[in-house]
Formats: structure tokens, sequence, C-alpha cells
């Protein structure tokens, strides 16, 4: 029995299906499950990473997990499944952790912690790092939408956008294949991206032109502030800084794990361009 947990968010809805169509047996978890869309004969149950009284029932019977990083909890998540027989946890975790200021970077902090323990733990874990989702560019489909422009503190920072289907499917082959076990893997999309060239394609594929707002650094933080803290919001302008005018490098792993190269951030964005009003 695999778990997976965080079942509403894009890579578990992906992973969900391909587990499901090669007949793994399954369990999503959520802190919502009765908000979960999942085929029918596949069991939900709740999962809130942030309350431990809900991991027994949920990690009751699995074997394996696919295990999204939430630091609150994570020794007593350890715990709970040891105690269930869990062998091995596929962790989403990020490839912020393996920049210099990790320790000091809150949002690469909060990976680290869950890696730290799944690594001093006698589980098997494999990490899936990730760069950049191509999911970001979702947080532009609102001013899209509404015909406004995007704005943007450095629109020439690079990224490595990544479609979630890839991660997914990274994910199937490393819980499904145990030659992979207790790898870490850093995983990007096929190509390092500006925001502004993401902008140019995401307009190619919607047809429409979409304007970029160039803005500083406080005026983005105070526009996000009723969505991201503070101290994340810092640690995401950092980031961009530190991109800006910067390629990001590459991998091949999303190849050689699932032997067809990376989807490119074109092909997610006909893939969610109705999200964009196309």
């Amino acid at each position: 029995m695999i778990l997976v947990t965080g079942g509403r968010g894009a890579v578990a809805t992906e992973l969900l299906a391909l587990l499901h169509q090669a007949a793994h047996p399954v369990r999503v978890a959520s802190s919502t499950p009765a908000e979960l869309r999942v085929p029918d004969g596949v069991e939900t149950v709740t999962c809130n990473l942030g309350d431990p009284a809900t991991f027994p029932a949920a990690l009751y019977g699995a074997s394996a997990v696919f295990l999204y990083a939430e630091a609150s909890h994570i020794d007593e998540f350890v715990d709970t499944a040891v105690a269930a027989g869990v062998e091995h946890v596929v962790l989403l975790s990020s490839a912020s952790v393996l920049g210099p200021d990790a320790v000091e970077d809150r949002l690469a902090k909060s990976h680290l912690d869950v890696e730290t323990a799944l690594l001093n733990s006698p589980l098997t874990a494999t990490l899936l790092r990730p760069g950049s989702f191509a999911g970001n560019a979702g947080a532009w489909a609102w001013p899209v939408k509404a015909g406004q422009p995007v704005n943007l503190p450095y629109p020439g920072s690079y990224t490595d956008p990544i479609h979630e289907r890839d991660i997914a499917e990274v994910a199937f082959t490393v819980l499904t294949d145990p030659q992979h076990r207790g790898r870490h893997l850093h995983l990007t999309g096929p190509q390092t991206l500006t925001f502004t060239e993401q902008i140019d394609q995401l307009s190619t594929v919607i047809g429409r032109p979409i304007t970029v707002n160039h803005v500083t650094p406080e005026e983005w933080k105070q526009e996000m502030a009723p969505y991201v803290p503070a101290s994340y919001a810092d640690a995401l302008l950092a980031y961009w800084h530190s991109n800006d005018g910067r390629p990001t490098p590459l991998t091949d792993t999303v190849e050689h794990l699932t032997a067809h190269p990376a989807r490119s951030f074109t092909t997610w964005a006909q893939d969610h361009a109705a999200d964009f009003g196309a």
C-alpha cells in the first residue's frame, strides 16, 4: 500500500492517476479528504501534516509514502511511520536545499529539516529536489484573465520550470522500482528561462499580449502580503535576485528516470491555457 499525502496538490493528483492506472494499491491523504476527487475504489483518509493525531490511521498498513515537506511535526510522523511498518518514503523536497545558505533561508530550511529527520531515521528516504515548478506561473492567472499587467520585481530572473507531471512520473518510478530507492534527485525542466521569456511563451499559447510591469521588491512584497508571509516573500525575493540575469543549471534526471525529455514550459502553458482565459 502506497500512501500519497497532500492529495489535493498538483503532483499528488498526477501521481495518483499513474499509480491507479498501474493497479498499485494506493491510499490518498488530505487534511480535507471530502474535497478529494479520486477514482472509484481508491481509499481516502484524513492526514493533516500539522496534526500528529491524524498520522496513525493514515499510515496504518502502508509500506511506502509520498510525502510533502512539512517540518512542524516531522519527528512524530517518522516515529509513527516506523511503528506502522513503513519502509520507504519519497519526499517532495526542493532544490533550494542545495544552496550555500540553505540553513538561513526559511524556505530551504523547512525542506532541509524534513530531509534531515528522514535521513536520520530507520526509513529508506528518496529525495526529490525539483527547482522551480512551472505551476508557479499560475500566480499570473488572475491578472492575465483580467487583462491587467503582471507585476514582477525581477523580470530577468532565471528559473528552471518543471512540469508537475514530470515530477509525478519520477515519483512513480522511484516508488515502484526498488533500484532507485535512497537516491537524492535534483529535478529541473529542460530550459532555463527568465520570467519575461515565460510570459512571452504563455502569451503565444493563449493568443493575447501580456504586459509585464516592473515593480520594486518592496512593492511586490506589499502586494503579496495578504497571501505570502513576509519571511517567505523575503526568501523568494532573495532567490530571484540571485538569479537575475544568471541562467540556472539544468539536469537530465527527468529523462533518465522517465525515458523521455522533461516537458517544456510551453507544454505546461498549453496544458493550463484555460486557467488564463484561453
